[in-house]
């Protein structure tokens, strides 16, 4: 299946590859209380990253007894020991941030960080410095996320003077700022908006205008990385418009049971979270959220590097002294200049998702999945 495997990481990783091998990050309700018993499923389902959530997916009489179920799951998750998958706690308030660290005493090294909420230029140094705090107190390399959701970053005349001041805060704790994430959900909240399982969140002006500012003020340079918006569908609902996967690629007599991997994938609305990620990734956004196991495996199969991008990529960067050439494939041009951070960003997420063989494709790693026990 692959020409070169996925390499492993940890958290001793160096903070570029920890966010490609975010992937699809997986929110779980605080309170929910197996967390740890199953996390060993969820590895087996392919969980690379995972988020226990004390602030939206929660009600709020519950927030007492989610703080204290994620210290319980936390602590039987780093007692268990064995592969486990990135994990963060998704916080309401500053303060949750060492108290959390406190009650889990040693047990916060099954943590990789936190997500910081509802994340302005004007609340969000509250986070930024608590999380400073617990990195002095433990030593422990712990991440922070925030999670661009409000207002001030959609309304058109705040917009762009918000996600300045947003990236020069975080500029100031640069390095222990994983990613930043996209709360679409929230955004979309505001003008009473939710797209349909034909649509993509890129379908929508008003989000769409927000991402494309996201995008360009905070991955300009490397200086973050951007998260994507999350898929809200899991199961089957009304359609409205022709499916969204060519019945081409899953054609192949070599895999007879193609045509029907592509039916449950447009069954369960797949097929739209496919479409979003492949316009996620085409715009600079790297990762997703989800709220499903279902949604990982496609997710994940995307961000594999095919031996085309693969070899495209080091030929741009093999390319001296700038200068145009044709790619291996015969099909396109190279021009080793502006392709140049393209390539390097293609082979950092080759390293985490590996790189397929010449003759494999997207379907052969989701038909895999779909035929493993």
């Amino acid at each position: 299946m692959f020409q070169h495997l996925p390499q492993a990481f940890d958290a001793t990783s160096d903070r570029r590859t920890l966010a490609v091998g975010l992937g699809a990050t997986l929110y779980t309700p605080g309170t929910r209380q197996n967390y740890a018993r199953q996390i060993g499923r969820l590895v087996r389902e392919g969980v690379a990253s995972s988020v226990l959530c004390l602030e939206d997916a929660i009600s709020d009489d519950a927030v007492a007894d989610g703080e204290r179920n994620v210290i319980t799951q936390l602590r039987a998750l780093h007692a268990r020991g064995g592969e486990a998958p990135q994990v963060f706690v998704r916080v309401r308030h500053p303060d949750q941030v060492a108290t959390i660290v406190k009650e889990l005493e040693e047990s916060a090294a099954a943590l990789t960080g936190f997500v910081f909420p509802k994340f302005t230029a004007a609340t969000g140094g509250d986070y930024l410095e608590a999380l400073a705090d617990v990195r002095r107190g433990t030593g422990l390399p712990l991440y922070g996320m925030p999670v661009l959701e409000t207002g001030e970053v959609l309304w058109s005349e705040t917009r762009v003077p918000e996600l300045l001041a947003v990236r020069a805060l975080l500029a100031d704790h640069e390095q222990a700022v994983l990613a930043v994430r996209i709360g679409a959900t929230d955004l979309c909240g505001l003008y009473g908006l939710r797209r349909s399982p034909d649509l993509t969140v890129w379908d929508l002006a008003l989000i769409r205008e927000a991402l494309a500012d996201i995008v360009n003020i905070f991955t300009r340079d490397d200086a973050f990385t951007v998260t994507g918006a999350v898929w809200e569908y899991f199961t089957a609902t009304q359609r409205l418009f022709k499916p969204q996967l060519r019945q081409s690629p899953f054609g192949r007599p070599d895999l007879p049971g193609a045509p029907a991997l592509r039916y449950d994938l447009i069954r369960h609305d797949l097929d739209g979270l496919i479409r979003e990620v492949v316009l996620d990734k085409a715009t600079g956004i790297v990762g997703k959220t989800v709220i499903h196991p279902s949604h990982v495996r496609p997710v994940h199969a995307l961000y594999v590097v095919t031996h085309e991008e693969f070899t495209d990529a080091q030929t741009t960067l093999g390319m001296t002294g700038g200068g145009v050439t044709g790619s291996t494939y015969s099909n396109k041009m190279i021009e080793s200049r502006p392709h140049a951070r393209w390539a390097a960003h293609t082979l950092r997420r080759a390293e985490v998702f590996g790189v397929l063989r010449d003759d494999r494709t997207f379907v052969d790693l989701l038909h895999v999945d779909e035929a493993s026990p």
